[in-house]
């Protein structure tokens, strides 16, 4: 079991999941860095870890191939692409990735939120997401999403991201992960 005392999170402390995966990781003493940029709403405050246009640049990522790759079409607002920025930030800031959101036919995980799990799978990162709608944990094995009962934070430095739109589910889910993975 890891000490939440030597445990990171890193996430955008967006409304949603990002924000409740904060508010816990507060509550059980755990370090947070949600990373933002100019002009980005945040609902988080604690750590926050505001990106220069510079560094935004460092994560820059093709439009035409984050479509591709998730099979449909994104803004191509300057905006919506610093967030694609923000959330690679935040994805290779931790040795795993954790979401709350929910997984296609196609195996990527539905909004923009699905960019961070497929970020996560580029970079070979261990990858955990709960999909509200099946109401269940899947972990990324081979190239297949696999169920797993009862699943836990395994490194220190995490990253977690999510829907803005988290049901009572997706709540209760993060609530037991963090439980389990930081039981006192």
């Amino acid at each position: 079991m890891l000490d939440p005392k030597q445990c990171v999170l890193f996430s955008g402390g967006a409304a949603g999941a990002e924000e409740f995966f904060g508010a816990q990781a507060e509550a059980w003493g755990i370090e947070e860095v949600n990373f933002s940029f100019e002009g980005h709403q945040i609902m988080r405050r604690r750590g926050v870890r505001v990106l220069t246009q510079n560094e935004l640049v460092l994560k820059d990522v093709s439009m035409t191939y984050v479509s591709r790759l998730m099979g449909r079409e994104y803004t191509r607002a300057p905006l919506f692409r610093k967030v694609l920025q923000s959330i690679c930030w935040q994805v290779s800031s931790g040795s795993e990735v954790i979401v709350i959101g929910e997984i296609q036919e196609d195996k990527t995980v539905k909004g923009g939120t699905g960019w961070g799990a497929e970020f996560a799978k580029l970079c070979n990162k261990p990858l955990l997401v709960f999909d509200q709608a099946q109401d269940a944990w899947f972990r990324w094995i081979n190239d297949e999403w696999v169920k797993k009962d009862d699943p836990a934070i395994t490194h220190s430095r995490f990253t977690a991201t999510g829907t803005r739109f988290l049901q009572a589910n997706g709540r209760r889910a993060i609530v037991e992960l963090y439980a389990r993975s930081f039981n006192r």
